[in-house]
């Protein structure tokens, strides 16, 4: 399970430029574009859907994302059951209150697996982060007047071989695809999105329910 996060951008340059008669965006000022609207955000609220298609089989998940900055993120799970993934930016936490178990691992050792979807609260930069970024126009975005990238996490590339961005004309992240090397694929949409909407802190913290076993991850 991927997690993680990916960038806001300032009106740059007018959405005409991506009309369909034009020859395209340029990548580099598009990159830029998604760099500096998710780096002025302080946090992000967003309806999100993850399907995973793998092992012949497809699962698709939905519920809300709260990113803050700096580092804390809650990811929580409605349908088709209750889960949440929580960091505080010093801690991790997943819950799955049937299980009644809730796993703890600190959030360095996170750092990795979760830095495909940093880029909403514009961690680092976009063309830095993906080796080889680059137009990817096989794939079919979700809206006409979307633009859909393509690129590979360097530092990701034993576990992930691309990972696809949708963005919209407002340059706002859309879609994540992220292909594993073993051929399955975890996919983010996002709607109904808030910038810089009022969170509190406390909602990044977490405190295992009585009776919940604590389950935790030692960092090297």
């Amino acid at each position: 399970m991927h997690f993680a996060a990916v960038g806001v951008a300032a009106a740059v340059f007018a959405s005409a430029a991506w009309a369909a008669n034009g020859p395209g965006p340029d990548v580099k000022m598009l990159a830029a574009a998604i760099d500096e609207h998710y780096n002025h955000l302080r946090s992000l609220q967003a309806e999100f859907t993850e399907v995973y298609r793998g092992a012949g089989m497809e699962r698709t998940e939905s519920g809300t994302l709260w990113l803050k900055k700096p580092g804390k993120m809650r990811w929580e799970y409605r349908s088709p059951k209750d889960k949440v993934f929580v960091s505080d930016g010093r801690d991790a936490w997943f819950y799955v209150p049937q299980d009644r178990q809730a796993r703890k691992t600190p959030a360095r050792k996170l750092e990795d697996l979760r830095s495909p979807l940093a880029f909403l609260l514009g961690k680092t930069k976009l063309e830095k982060e993906l080796q080889g970024l680059s137009l990817a126009p096989d794939v079919t975005p979700l809206a006409p007047g979307n633009v859909v990238l393509r690129g590979v996490p360097e530092r990701l590339a034993d576990r992930i071989s691309e990972i696809v961005l949708e963005i919209d004309p407002a340059h706002r992240i859309v879609r994540i695809v992220i292909e594993d090397v073993d051929g399955s694929a975890t996919e983010y949409r996002f709607g109904d999105t808030k910038e810089d909407a009022p969170v509190s802190n406390a909602r990044f913290e977490f405190h295992p329910p009585a009776g919940t076993e604590t389950v935790e991850d030692v960092a090297p």
